[in-house]
């Protein structure tokens, strides 16, 4: 069972750029649940996690209330938990998710971190060095994926034919293999195509496949890649600590919203399976409202 704990947090260290000491709350909270679980017997399936039913969690939760642990350390071990299982189900390790009806103690609720415009146009326009390949790519690809949302996954698993630049959209497939289509910007488009053009053919290797994006050994680019070059387009932009892989995506919904978008349609755009998920963004926009309402209204100078 820590085999599909390692997994989880393999993903979040690179998908989500969750920082050390994040990660290392996850590995003790879940490492603890696997003992647990092992412990009362409930571990079991082929992969240990299928047996695992909502009263055998619910035991465990009980029993941490019982030992005095504080509501901040049980919601944060429910959080856990909840992220850990929906990995799973969307992995397809187990078919349904026990911590569905999980109730979490009231500590207070954390939103999703997201640049300003500004920031994000510092980071668009910090490369180094415009005409060489790598930079070539670099641009296309945070342009790309800051206009359309996607997942780092998504995005260093693209094909070149799941680009269509004629029609300005990018095909994907999500979590549990959904594909979407995304409408993107024509300044992304652009950009993918000089890459295309001028760089992948120098980077190509027999190797490359129709992989879009390419290391320098001409393979298929890796999300640990991505997430170096990220670090290091963000710290020549001065924004260093603000910006993970996950945050352009963060800043893709939030922007959309406040410019208009309806919910449905970022739903849509980001892939969520529930609008459920996609609601966390209106308590950002709702800021916004405010923000842009204290500096309008006469009466609230």
């Amino acid at each position: 069972m820590r085999a599909g704990v390692d997994n989880f947090l393999h993903y979040m260290t690179v998908e989500r750029g969750v920082s050390p000491n994040t990660l290392a709350a996850y590995r003790n909270d879940l490492y603890q649940l696997v003992d647990y679980l092992q412990t009362s017997g409930n571990g079991t399936g082929a992969n240990g996690w299928s047996g695992v039913d909502e009263p055998a969690l619910s035991s465990y939760l009980l029993g941490l209330h019982d030992r005095g642990y504080s509501d901040t350390t049980r919601a944060r071990k429910v959080a856990s938990t909840k992220s850990l299982f929906g990995f799973l189900v969307e992995e397809g390790i187990v078919a349904t998710n026990p911590t569905a009806n999980l109730s979490s103690p009231r500590v207070g609720r954390s939103l999703p971190e997201a640049l300003s415009v500004d920031d994000v146009e510092r980071l668009l326009a910090a490369g180094v060095d415009g005409s060489a390949p790598e930079s070539l790519r670099d641009q296309a690809m945070l342009e790309l994926l800051y206009a359309s949302g996607m997942r780092v996954t998504e995005l260093v698993s693209l094909n070149i034919a799941d680009v269509d630049l004629g029609q300005r959209s990018v095909r994907c497939f999500g979590k549990g293999a959904k594909e979407r289509l995304i409408p993107i910007h024509e300044r992304a488009a652009e950009e993918v195509s000089i890459y295309l053009t001028e760089a992948r053919p120098l980077m190509e290797t027999g190797r490359s496949g129709r992989a879009i994006f390419l290391n320098r050994r001409g393979e298929r680019l890796t999300r640990q890649g991505f997430w170096l070059i990220l670090k290091g387009r963000a710290k020549r932009a001065g924004l260093n600590g603000k910006i993970t892989p996950h945050t352009l995506r963060h800043s893709f919904a939030t922007h959309l919203l406040r410019g208009g978008a309806s919910l449905r349609h970022v739903q849509e755009l980001l892939g969520h399976a529930s609008i459920t998920t996609t609601q966390v963004y209106t308590h950002l926009t709702d800021e916004h409202v405010r923000s842009e309402y204290d500096k309008a209204h006469p009466r609230a100078q």
